[in-house]
């Protein structure tokens, strides 16, 4: 009697990625919120951002054990017995400068509340010594020390600075079984990662649309990821907020470029990417194709940069702009010497009004230079002795400081071969990780075919947030907009009305600058890149919104020719 063929073997069980934390400072009952909440395999916790890596880098100087985020202590000590019995295992960058000092801080920590634990840690990412000079120069590193490290069997991977998304590559290419070839599954995952990464900003929070749900307290966001790298979005029931194609297509967008994301793992296409609602609060992402990764890795450094100093004059009643021409001039010798000066008139201030506060306009001056002594004494003295000299109302919002020191943020560059990325287990062992095998330098991807226009037709001037939502973000100097919409007829429009010409002629602020316009078909959606208009970056506040947060909201408020037929 012949045999009967071996069963196939069962597809490894989906992944459930959840997130708890989107920066340093996010709410801090996340992690026990979402131990409790539903079943889990991985929590993720994201704390890096340019600027938390400047103010990590500043605590080091005032004490070389520190460096890494310490609230994440804090959260850990209500949860790491929970974590432990419903085995779930933690991925953090929270160890920012310092990951080995943050994994000796949990394994005392677990001794302390009887908590046995397996604690691993990535390294290699700091690459300070190459570059003199900088407060802080690190690599950003993939997910295949992570995944080292969960297949040795840690509890908690702590890392310094890897890519967002390389919390969710990890787990997953441990889980799996991935190897660095499969381009398609990694950029499933990097995809899946790019949402979660900010947390609440994939359920409801920071949404143009939240008016359609209450967002008061979004839940934080997981990630049902399966073997072939295709995933279902969704939340925890019960919990605020909302997930729909909407809120995964914003976050999506959130500080990204063209239509390759690419990453040390990977490059995702971004122009692949498909989403379909799935049910009540899941949105599942398939179809993304993947590229091997450029042959070099980023290096976010950041430097102090000089110092800052600021005061805001408040103009209240008639003659604001003369009032202002007037302080520009009175002070205009005691900046001489300034190596930046910038003036802002905010018009805050109506006819009429009913309170001082809406009778006032806002004057706010900025100036940096490399001494201190420039922005300090020599401008603080000089706006104060305007007091009883200067135009009718004079008052400031605070009395300007003495300066303080200011960053800057920047990008270099290095190959992989050149970075010593290593998985420390728990046990003192490390396991080099070698860089990519295969690489492929980056290049633009050509423009997609545009639909068809939608025909002519009766037209009202209206707010384009009335047909698209927006989000927009921070990638040093630079910041990206990314515009979308929810009907094929209203891409149809979108795709033909909003030009790079239009978009500088709604937003002035950057008519001078280099704007690049991405389209996404499949998203439905238009990403513009603006060169320079964060100036150093958000360190040095160079505009009044420093992290282009509210750019996209900006532009949803202007108004051009709307089709009725779409309204």
């Amino acid at each position: 009697m012949t045999p009967s063929p071996p069963s196939p073997p069962s597809p490894p069980s989906p992944l459930r990625i959840g997130n708890f934390s989107g920066f340093y400072g996010d709410r801090a009952d996340a992690l026990h919120e979402m131990l409790t909440g539903g079943e889990l395999d991985v929590l993720t916790g994201d704390y890096l951002a340019e600027l938390t890596m400047l103010i990590l880098g500043r605590d080091r100087l005032k004490d070389p054990s520190a460096g890494y985020a310490r609230t994440f202590l804090r959260q850990l000590e209500e949860s790491l017995g929970l974590a432990r019995e419903r085995g779930v295992r933690i991925v953090t960058n929270a160890g920012g400068l310092n990951p080995a000092g943050l994994a000796d801080a949990v394994r005392k920590l677990a001794d302390r509340v009887g908590v046995p634990v397996r604690v691993a840690h990535v390294e290699g990412d700091d690459l300070g010594p190459r570059f003199p000079g900088s407060l802080t120069a690190h690599a950003y590193l993939g997910g295949f020390g992570i995944a080292a490290c969960l297949r040795e069997g840690a509890d908690i991977v702590v890392t310094g600075r890897v890519t967002d998304a390389a919390l969710v590559t990890g787990p997953a290419a441990a889980h799996f079984g991935w190897t660095p070839h499969d381009h398609d599954r990694l950029a499933g995952a990097v995809v899946a990662g790019h949402v979660l990464e900010c947390g609440t900003q994939a359920t409801g929070g920071n949404y143009a649309f939240f008016r359609e749900a209450d967002v008061r307290r979004p839940g934080f966001p997981l990630a049902e990821l399966y073997a072939d790298g295709s995933s279902v979005i969704t939340k925890h029931p019960g919990t605020g907020g909302l997930v729909d194609v909407g809120t995964v297509t914003a976050q999506l967008l959130y500080e990204t470029t063209g239509a390759r994301y690419a990453g040390p793992d990977v490059t995702a296409r971004l122009d692949t990417v498909r989403l379909t609602q799935d049910g009540p609060d899941r949105v599942r992402i398939d179809g993304v194709r993947g590229e091997a990764p450029p042959p070099t890795l980023k290096v976010g450094r950041s430097r102090i940069g000089g110092f800052r100093n600021e005061v805001v004059f408040v103009l209240t009643g008639l003659d604001v702009e003369a009032k202002a021409e007037l302080v520009r001039e009175q002070l205009a010798g005691s900046l001489a010497k300034a190596a930046d000066v910038r003036w802002d008139l905010v018009r805050t201030d109506r006819p009429d009004a009913d309170t001082e506060e809406t009778a006032s306009a806002l004057l706010r001056l900025v100036v940096r230079d490399p001494e201190q002594a420039v922005v300090g004494r020599a401008l603080s003295g000089a706006a104060v002795e305007l007091a009883l000299g200067s135009y009718p109302g004079f008052h400031v919002l605070a009395p300007p400081g003495k300066g303080a020191p200011y960053g800057v943020c920047e990008a270099a560059y290095v190959p992989q071969d050149e970075v010593a990325h290593t998985a420390v287990l728990d046990d003192g062992r490390r396991i080099p990780v070698p860089p990519a095998a295969d690489t492929l330098v980056l290049e633009d991807v050509a423009s997609p075919e545009l639909p068809e226009p939608l025909p002519p037709g009766p037209v009202r001037g209206a707010p384009l947030g009335l047909l698209a939502g927006a989000r927009s973000g921070d990638k040093g100097g630079d910041a990206n907009v990314g515009v979308w919409v929810r009907t094929d007829q209203a891409w149809r429009w979108l795709a033909h009305t909003l030009t790079v010409d239009r978009f500088r002629e709604l937003l002035p602020e950057t008519a001078e600058l280099k704007v690049t316009r991405h389209v996404l078909p499949h998203l439905r959606a238009l990403n513009f890149v603006v060169e320079g208009v964060l100036g150093a970056g958000v360190a040095a506040q160079h505009r009044f919104d420093p992290q282009a947060k509210a750019l996209g909201e900006w532009l949803r408020s202007r108004h051009l020719d709307l089709p009725e037929a779409l309204l």
